[in-house]
């Protein structure tokens, strides 16, 4: 069962995982060290929102795989 959803949802899990890592290096990197911006003022709320940018970002390149039976 698991094993067929990270066949089937590679891509945007990678994406996920992609967008995760790229908030956090923009939260290290360039985020607001004066603590007034919502997103770029914690490394944990940067890499959520980029775990999601990446993962919408990547699911458009999916392709539909037809389901087994």
């Amino acid at each position: 069962m698991i094993k067929m959803f990270l066949k089937r949802h590679w891509v945007t899990l990678t994406g996920v995982l992609t967008g995760a890592l790229g908030g956090f290096l923009y939260w290290y990197f360039i985020g607001c060290s004066s603590g007034s911006c919502p997103i770029t003022s914690s490394p944990v709320n940067s890499a959520l929102w980029g775990a999601v940018l990446g993962g919408l970002l990547f699911n458009a390149f999916e392709r539909d795989v037809p389901k087994e039976k």
